[in-house]
């Protein structure tokens, strides 16, 4: 803009050329000079002038209404013309946030038209701020500006991570996002921990330890860990590369449980499959499979090509079945998708967008789109009856049929006169309330026995002599097993080429190959055996699947186990106090009388010779010995063997060995032992190599640890 200086020069030539007075000329001047006063500066005509332009704010930046910008932002205006820095200064060029006034420095640059602004600290993420330079600014002709000019700017977002608890694990992926950006954070749990979910402000985000979203303003992310307590074993996962997709199923579980994880591929992505330890475990997005130990699974998916279509898979319910064929392929070419059902399940058909197309569990079909298949399974659904006489047996829940995995609880109620004993038909033993997993139609039957009145004797005159009770034998603690040999949730091992279990049965709650060395004399199921470990079972062997194992054999095994455990714990020092504490901790070349023996040392040992156990003629007398570490039968060489002998009336049904650790009974090979040893961690029988045949009447019972067998005779008492 120009002042009007030229003005009074040209109207005066003017009036001159026209003849006006002296006096018309002053009046005339005085009319311009208060023009130029009233009208000030105005806008150039002519590109390029500069002499006396008025100074404005012809760019920022950031520039009016910007977004996403960076948090550490050098703020700059640029003028029109050149201006004196002393008029540009903290007053005259503000950023605010809000009503707030941002500390910071203001400098100008060797241009002299354009001056910055440095915040003392970083600017705040996804906030907006308003900058301000005020007419006080002037330039070198102390020109003012004729107004405030004033702009807006927003910063761009920021995505924050913590961990919770800070222990449990690492995060990955924060940092300033431009707005509507995909965003993948990552969280890694430490040893120890599995991962949870993430949430934000208290509620749920996402149970995908790799979480994909869109960037719409600030984010502040907990990735939440858990234990893994005693009894369970982790499942973690993690997604490759990050930003390809989601999984599910991540947790700690029971170990022996059936666990389903599931991946789901982001866009433009397809699953591939899963691995461990770089190792292919599977190509169904979703994988079932029993937890024997702690897994780390790797879901790996790839970006789908421009010139391919993608395949992407999926089953409903996550635990009904595996599908194969997902990825990426040609346009036009005939791909084949396959639904398999898992135990329990009966696939029911293909659906795409909730929309069926196919009921073939193999569907064939020409790829000339991006497909989202759903297979889709049903659950396979039994009855289960219970038969009740001189008692009541209630259902919870109580319906006609049952999902496979369900569970229910049955509780038993004994007429009046009547005791219930035990169960019978497809449940056994005497826990009341009873857990049933239906997976198979169920028979069931509660026994109940009559309650035997109690003799009232008769009143006897005073003149006779008083009547002696007759003395009544101790009761024998009330356990028996249909289990010869049992490997808590490690299994049992065959070393020898004449080991039998006659009586009885063999199990363990974990997969059917924990078992090797043995073949099932009812079945004819085999378990690993070679000609140097042929070991014959003349009852069954019951495991978890894969086959020869099986749900239903599962299910005895659990249950067996935990009446186990509740046995060993009524027979422990704890709950069956006092007893008898011997001079030493050898029991060999002793005779010992019915009762309950502690260890001095927490250690029994049989090798100073045979321990010999008198009943005195009582049948039902029992034996109890307490070992809070490791019990030892036995020494080493060809005639360290040492037995048990049982003289008038002792049964083997009435020997309980309580060991806290592990029994190792005749290493050398050879002997006899008598009894039901309950081990926490592991009974072993001979040495591989040994051919000497080694005998026990009774039971080998680990909760934990496995049981081995060389060459070993087990007579199950009846």
């Amino acid at each position: 803009m120009n002042r009007k200086v030229t003005l009074i020069k040209n109207s005066t030539l003017l009036h001159k050329s026209k003849g006006y007075s002296k006096i018309s000329n002053i009046m005339w001047c005085m009319v311009v000079l208060l023009a130029i006063i009233i009208t000030g500066c105005k806008k150039d005509d002519f590109e390029g002038e500069v002499t006396g332009l008025c100074p404005v704010v012809v760019s920022t930046d950031p520039m009016d209404k910007a977004v996403d910008v960076v948090l550490d932002k050098l703020v700059s205006a640029t003028f029109n013309t050149d201006m004196n820095p002393a008029t540009i200064n903290n007053t005259t060029f503000t950023i605010k946030q809000g009503t707030t006034l941002i500390a910071g420095k203001v400098a100008p640059t060797a241009s002299g038209k354009t001056f910055t602004f440095k915040p003392d600290a970083a600017l705040a993420p996804f906030t907006t701020y308003t900058g301000t330079i005020t007419a006080a600014a002037t330039d070198t002709l102390r020109t003012a500006m004729v107004s405030d000019y004033v702009w807006t700017f927003t910063t761009i977002p920021q995505v924050t991570l913590s961990s919770n608890p800070v222990a449990g694990g690492t995060t990955a992926g924060a940092g300033t996002f431009a707005q509507g950006s995909l965003v993948t954070v990552t969280a890694t749990p430490n040893t120890g921990f599995t991962f949870t979910n993430w949430t934000e402000n208290g509620v749920l985000a996402s149970t995908s330890s790799n979480y994909q979203f869109t960037m719409a303003g600030n984010r502040a992310l907990v990735a939440n860990f858990s234990p893994v307590t005693a009894g369970t074993s982790a499942v973690n996962l993690s997604s490759s590369p990050a930003a390809g997709g989601t999984t599910t199923g991540a947790g700690s579980f029971n170990t022996g449980s059936t666990v389903t994880v599931t991946a789901s591929p982001n866009s433009g992505y397809t699953f591939v499959n899963w691995t461990e330890g770089g190792n292919v475990v599977s190509t169904s997005s979703n994988y079932q499979f029993v937890l024997t130990g702690n897994r780390t699974l790797v879901a790996n998916f790839s970006i789908v090509p421009s010139s391919q279509f993608a395949i992407n898979l999926s089953s409903n319910p996550a635990a009904g079945g595996s599908t194969s064929g997902s990825g990426s392929y040609p346009a036009g070419s005939s791909r084949t998708v396959t639904a398999t059902a898992n135990t329990g399940y009966t696939f029911a058909n293909w659906t795409e967008n909730g929309v069926v197309v196919s009921t073939s569990s193999s569907y064939t079909f020409v790829l000339n789109a991006n497909k989202t298949l759903v297979a889709n399974f049903t659950p396979n659904t039994f009855t289960l009856n219970v038969t009740a006489v001189n008692g009541t047996v209630t259902k919870n829940p109580d319906q006609p049929t049952y999902n496979n995995g369900t569970t229910v609880q049955l509780t038993a109620t004994p007429n009046s006169g009547f005791t219930f004993t035990s169960w019978s038909g497809d449940a056994s033993g005497s826990a009341n309330p009873l857990t049933v997993t239906m997976n198979a139609n169920k028979n069931i039957t509660a026994n109940f026995t009559a309650v035997i009145p109690p003799v009232i004797p008769p009143v006897i005159p005073p003149v006779i002599p008083p009547v002696i009770p007759p003395v009544i034998p101790p009761v024998a603690p009330l356990f028996s097993s249909i289990f010869g040999a049992f490997g808590g949730s490690a299994g049992i091992t065959n070393q020898g080429i004449n080991t039998v279990i006659n009586n009885g049965s063999i199990g363990t709650t974990g997969v059917s190959t924990l078992i090797t060395g043995f073949h099932d004399g009812t079945t004819g199921d085999v378990y690993t055996e070679t000609p140097l470990n042929k070991g014959l079972v003349t009852g069954r062997i019951h495991t978890a699947p894969p086959p020869p194992g099986s749900a239903a054999s599962s299910a005895i095994a659990a249950q067996a186990l935990v009446a186990m455990n509740a046995f060993y714990v009524s027979i422990s020092p704890a709950n069956r106090p006092g007893g008898t504490i011997l001079s030493n901790d050898e029991l060999g070349g002793r005779t010992l009388a019915p009762g309950t023996y502690k260890s001095a040392s927490g250690t029994y040992m049989i090798t100073n010779g045979n321990l010999t156990l008198d009943a005195q003629g009582n049948s039902n007398a029992v034996w109890v010995f307490q070992v809070p570490t490791a019990l030892t039968v036995g020494v080493a060489g060809p005639t360290g063997a040492r037995s048990i002998i049982l003289t008038n009336g002792a049964l083997a049904r009435n020997v309980y060995w309580y060991v806290g650790t592990a029994a190792t009974i005749n290493a050398a090979g050879g002997g006899t032992m008598v009894g039901t040893i309950i081990s926490s961690a592991g009974v072993t029988f001979s040495t591989a190599g040994n051919t000497v045949q080694t005998v026990l009447n009774g039971r080998a019972l680990s909760l934990v640890a496995s049981v081995t067998m060389v060459n070993t005779t087990i007579n199950v008492p009846q």
